[in-house]
This record gives C-alpha cells, sequence and structure tokens, in this order.
C-alpha cells in the first residue's frame, strides 16, 4: 500500500492520501461532508477505528476523513519527524483489519469515556488506554477498566490473556499500573484486579504468587507540585498526553 502526503495552508496539518476509499456515501461520505474530531470529541472518536488508532499518537490534535483522504493536525509543540511515520502505520493497519473508516453506532469499549464520566474517571480511562494497555499487551496480555470508587479510592480492573495467573501480574499491578494511576491521579488510592475464579485442579500451589487483592497498597506522597496539577488538562499534559479545547 503506498500512502501519499500533500501539504496544506495550515503547517500543523498534512493531508494523507491512500490512493483507495475512505470515506464512502454508506458511512456518511457525501458531497461536502466528512468526519471530523477533536481528541476530546470521545463519543465521535468511538465511532471511527481509523481515527481512533490515529489518535493513539502523541501529539495528535484532530483528525478529517474525507472521501479518499484522511487529514492529520498534530498540536504545534509536537514534530512531524515523529508524528508521520506513525500515521503511516495507522492507516496501514486499519485497512488491514478489514473495518470501516466509520460506523454508525459508537464502538464502545471499557475505556471509552462517556458523557457522564466525571473528571477522575475520564482521566483513569485515558491513562489505561494510552500508556498502560499498549504495555501489557505487548506481553500477550490485556487489562480493563471495571470500576472507581469515589469513597475508598479504589480501581477496580480485570486482567486478560496472559496476565490471568501469571505469577508477575501482581507485581505489574503493583509497580506499574499503580503507581502511575496514583502519581497522576491523587484521587487513586489503590488498584485491584478482579480475579477469575480459581480452578480447584490446576495443582498451582505456589506460595510465593500473592493476589493482586492481597498486596499491601501504599498511597503515594503527593510533591507540592502534584497537588497543584488538579484540572483534567493539567494531569494529562503531566502525564504525556495532549489535550485539545
Amino acid at each position: 500500500m503506498f500512502i501519499q502526503t500533500e501539504s496544506t495552508p495550515n503547517p500543523e496539518s498534512i493531508k494523507f492520501v491512500p490512493g483507495k476509499e475512505v470515506l464512502s456515501t454508506e458511512m456518511g461520505g457525501e458531497v461536502g461532508n466528512g468526519f471530523y474530531a477533536t481528541k476530546t470529541d470521545h463519543m465521535e472518536i468511538a465511532r471511527s477505528p481509523l481515527a481512533k488508532e490515529i489518535f493513539k499518537i502523541d501529539g495528535v490534535k484532530s483528525v478529517y476523513l474525507g472521501s479518499d483522504f484522511v487529514t492529520v493536525t498534530k498540536y504545534a509543540t509536537s514534530h512531524w519527524a515523529h508524528i508521520r511515520t506513525l500515521v503511516f502505520s495507522a492507516i496501514m493497519d486499519h485497512y488491514a483489519s478489514g473495518k470501516p473508516a466509520l460506523s454508525s453506532v459508537a464502538e464502545i469499549t471499557d475505556t471509552t469515556i462517556l458523557e457522564d464520566d466525571d473528571e477522575v474517571v475520564a482521566m483513569i480511562k485515558e491513562l489505561l488506554e494510552t500508556r498502560i494497555r499498549p504495555a501489557v499487551q505487548e506481553d500477550g496480555g490485556d487489562i480493563r477498566y471495571v470500576n472507581f470508587d469515589v469513597e475508598t479510592g479504589m480501581v477496580s480492573v480485570q486482567l486478560a490473556g496472559s496476565c490471568v495467573g501469571c505469577p508477575s501480574s501482581s507485581i505489574t499491578l503493583k509497580n506499574g499500573v499503580e503507581n502511575m494511576l496514583m502519581h497522576y491521579i491523587p484521587e487513586v488510592t489503590a488498584v485491584h484486579a478482579i480475579e477469575e475464579e480459581t480452578d480447584p485442579n490446576d495443582g498451582n500451589d505456589d506460595d510465593d504468587y500473592a493476589p493482586s487483592h492481597m498486596v499491601e497498597h501504599t498511597k503515594v506522597e503527593e510533591s507540592p507540585e502534584q497537588k497543584k496539577m488538579k484540572s483534567y488538562e493539567e494531569r494529562l499534559a503531566a502525564a504525556g498526553i495532549p489535550f485539545s479545547d
């Protein structure tokens, strides 16, 4: 697949032309009508598998889907040298998946930010989707958001794939997931993995393995700078996730 690029009057935007149809008339690609979303348009992004993949790239501010092209706009502080190649990969992966560029129904997942999610839940989902899940999936597993208890500050997640029953999963949960969420979100006090029922015949008698819910959770002391980062935008920026108004 050969993807061409074309410059635009806006130095922050590049037009990517894949040489194939992007948005058909059935998907909403009527004459003069395309699909546009910024990074904060969570429900719109959930309708477009292609846009969702592109927004996983750090520095992407907005995406526009036309009938035969994709226009990607970056933040002024980001650089095309980093973003361009990743956009190529995202577009090629999309076409290889066979999914439509746009669906009439939003694709709701565990980390889709819903309209009734508060700031803390939105931040938890954003970090899980963009920072934590990719690392876990590299090892053949997955992590899914389940719930956030406002009163206790406990985040409940569910492990899947290779993470289930893995002796090191409790370490990953403690040192990786929990520490990151607590570092950027002061309201989070601990992370708890909902365990699947244990098969009594699985022969696993490893006393060295402590389930995640048995791990002692220690609250990380906040620095004065962290205490000041109380807005959703500031926390996203601190985590390296661009935010767009």
